[in-house]
């Protein structure tokens, strides 16, 4: 599969959650933070400033999932895409 145009494929990566005097955030308050943290996966042939292997961070209500070898990806556009670290 290869996206094509300013597409990008990511793989959502789970973050244990943590407040600066060490208490763990549930998956509920995780849920209210606006960006996601993921890893891309492949990228289309327009997408700059960022590469296969890069982790990012992107808007939450961007995208949309599927099954890639009964593993979920989403797919988003570049301009979700907010911090590359």
């Amino acid at each position: 599969m290869r996206p094509i145009n300013k597409y990008i494929i990511v793989k959502q990566i789970k973050e244990e959650l943590k407040t600066s005097s060490g208490l763990l955030l549930s998956a509920d308050d995780a849920n209210q933070f606006r960006y996601k943290k993921a890893e891309i996966i492949k990228k289309g042939e327009n997408v700059n400033n960022m590469n296969a292997k890069d982790i990012i961070y992107y808007d939450k209500a961007a995208g949309h999932e599927i099954l890639l070898k009964d593993e979920p990806h989403t797919i988003i556009l570049e301009r979700d895409v907010v911090v590359v670290l």
